[in-house]
């Protein structure tokens, strides 16, 4: 079969569509992909270093009032349609998916006026301008969330989960702790804020460092490479407890996951998929500068039930971190009351169950 993907701009739209490829890759049959993303995005690394052809768009985002850009993007999204019927006529795949991001806006839509199936999977609780856009054209929509649900027309929505959630599973937890620098003999807390960091927390972590230091427990902070050379900075004139690795990134995160005990992030909707596929409790603090608080939404689906705490970024202290932390890594029972209610809202099999909706679609066009 062949796959053509779109996907872009954060690692919560690349991650699903790198974990979808691998799962498909496992199965028998000859499989053919073709990555359309853009320059300036992180697919533009990602997606090559896994041997995935990649050929590239120039597209734009909407923006939310009235602008010039506007005028511009809607040029570049036509232009980025005729590019993109280029490629898929050459390519000639037998079902196209997006898994977010606006360049997926004129590819699945180009795809969509050939004729070819199409797919788009929507990670989060509360679909973006461009699914949105997208659900009059496609043949299905994959949802990872219920809620998300309400948004599309009931007769192409289907329940798959996040590809990634099938990825993490089976992991070396104690090679992963190895490789992030950690030690195997206390409980792991990882703290990040997404593909790109977050500087509310990494704030809030350096005001904590002192108290964190006297801890029973080990720290795993994950800065993000655009914060990490400030982040250092700060910390040499405070002092790096021994129980606390920094790291700008991981690039092995399924591993380190397995290996941790608890997470304090972002409420992206690849991490909460993650999270729940290993059953791993999570302090949330989802990002309030994103469309439609989707995060705080995504995160209320998990905290509501008990498998993780809600930290809004208005409320973020070291305070108030190390007390969220404390509750749990200090509190077995909590601890582990918390995994059981993380795995029951896991979806271990959701590569499998994208990939075979998309082999049907694939096989209704050609009957």
């Amino acid at each position: 079969m062949k796959i053509a993907i779109s996907g872009g701009g954060t690692g919560g739209h690349i991650y699903p569509a790198l974990a979808l490829v691998r799962e498909i890759q496992k199965e028998a049959g000859n499989h053919e992909f073709l990555y359309i993303g853009t320059q300036n995005g992180l697919e533009s690394s990602l997606v090559p270093a896994e041997n995935i052809p990649f050929k590239s768009i120039h597209i734009t985002g909407f923006k939310r009032k009235i602008s010039l850009d506007n005028v511009k993007t809607i040029f570049r999204f036509l232009k980025g349609v005729r590019d993109s019927k280029e490629y898929l006529k050459e390519f000639k795949p037998d079902v196209v998916i997006g898994t977010g991001g606006y360049v997926c806006g004129p590819v699945v839509y180009a795809a969509a006026k050939l004729g070819i199936p199409t797919v788009i999977h929507e990670q989060n609780s509360v679909p973006g301008l461009t699914n949105k856009f997208l659900s009059r054209y496609v043949n299905k929509i994959a949802v990872c969330f219920k809620e998300a649900a309400d948004y599309f027309p009931n007769d192409k929505v289907i329940f798959t989960g996040n590809p990634r959630a099938s990825e993490v599973r089976g992991k070396d937890g104690i090679r992963g702790r190895l490789s992030a620098g950690l030690k195997t003999n206390s409980p792991a807390v990882l703290i990040f804020g997404g593909s790109r960091g977050a500087r509310p927390i990494n704030d809030a972590v350096i005001k904590s460092l002192s108290e964190l230091g006297k801890k029973p427990y080990q720290i795993l902070y994950v800065t993000g490479e655009a914060h990490f050379e400030n982040v250092k900075k700060e910390v040499d004139l405070i002092g790096n407890p021994q129980n606390v690795v920094i790291q700008p990134f991981i690039h092995n995160m399924p591993e380190v996951l397995a290996g941790v005990d608890l997470v304090v992030s972002r409420a992206g909707a690849t991490t909460l998929a993650e999270v729940t596929s290993l059953g791993i409790p999570s302090i949330l603090i989802p990002s309030p500068y994103v469309t439609n608080n989707h995060q705080e939404k995504n995160a209320r689906s998990l905290s509501d039930e008990g498998a993780a705490v809600l930290l809004l970024e208005k409320d973020l202290n070291s305070k108030t971190l190390i007390h969220s932390i404390d509750e749990i890594l200090l509190d077995k029972e909590k601890q582990s009351a918390m995994k059981k209610k993380a795995l029951k809202l896991g979806v271990p099999d959701s590569a499998t169950k994208l990939y075979k909706l998309m082999k049907q679609l694939a096989a209704s066009k050609k009957r």
